[in-house]
């Protein structure tokens, strides 16, 4: 067994159905999860499902972050925008009042970008300041999840953020650490038996193998199964149950100790 000593968060992206058009079982998967990133209307979601999926996060009890996005529904918030800084900021300040506002305490845990912004705050200086300057901005407090390893974690935590170091149980890396194109073959890893031999490994060694076969260090505070997944909920469960097996802690992120 790994010990007692290990923790991880385990976190997913929900709320994003539209409309009369249903994505993902957040009903089951927030039974399994600690923290969960909710669509905030730009990529996905809408003010009903916002605040049904708030209604479901406050009932279970655990941490809810904004997954605010670039305006892009029709390419559900994955294709790149050459945004100006303040219209980041300025997109991101919407996003992230708007979830708060449906909570009852008017407070959330951690704000983790969608998408194209995410992937781009973790490669792109100008955009990983502009996203955590304004997450810090708004409230000091708040948890910042990004990319383990990038210079979107070194930026946070040269300006004093809380971070929270994320990587994902589904998600091929390159040998840099960033994630594989979703338009390249074999970025998102379907057998279930090599995910959860990736998360252990992610979690237990802090390393992972690239898709070049290169073992590379990568530290996780929390790992990611993506809600739209046909498989979220065998994926989420099986994790759980195997973290729980090698005496790992499954804990929202504001209860993690170094966070």
């Amino acid at each position: 067994m790994a010990g007692k000593n290990i923790q991880i968060d385990l976190n997913a992206d929900i709320g994003e159905s539209y409309g009369i058009y249903n994505l993902g079982d957040d009903e089951k998967i927030v039974e399994i999860i600690t923290s969960a990133n909710i669509a905030t209307g730009f990529h996905a979601g809408d003010p009903n499902h916002m605040k049904r999926t708030v209604d479901l996060c406050e009932i279970n009890d655990f941490g809810i972050g904004a997954h605010p996005a670039y305006p892009d529904k029709l390419g559900f918030g994955r294709r790149d925008m050459n945004l100006q800084t303040e219209e980041i900021s300025n997109i991101l300040t919407y996003q992230i009042g708007s979830l708060i506002g449906f909570t009852k305490r008017k407070k959330i845990q951690h704000v983790k970008p969608h998408g194209a912004l995410y992937n781009s705050a973790a490669k792109d200086e100008r955009i990983a300041n502009a996203v955590v300057d304004t997450i810090m901005k708004f409230d000091p407090e708040l948890i910042h999840v990004v990319l383990a390893g990038s210079i979107w974690e070194d930026i946070a935590r040269y300006k004093k953020a809380r971070v929270a170091r994320e990587c994902f149980a589904d998600r091929a890396v390159n040998k840099d650490g960033s994630l594989v194109s979703r338009s390249m073959p074999n970025a998102v890893i379907d057998d279930l038996d090599e995910i959860i031999k990736r998360s252990k490994k992610m979690v237990i060694e802090s390393k992972v193998v690239a898709n070049d076969g290169t073992e590379i260090n990568f530290v996780a505070d929390s790992i990611c199964v993506h809600g739209d997944n046909p498989k979220a909920i065998l994926i989420a469960s099986s994790l759980e149950r195997s973290f729980l097996d090698e005496g790992i802690r499954i804990l929202p992120l504001s209860k993690m100790e170094n966070i």
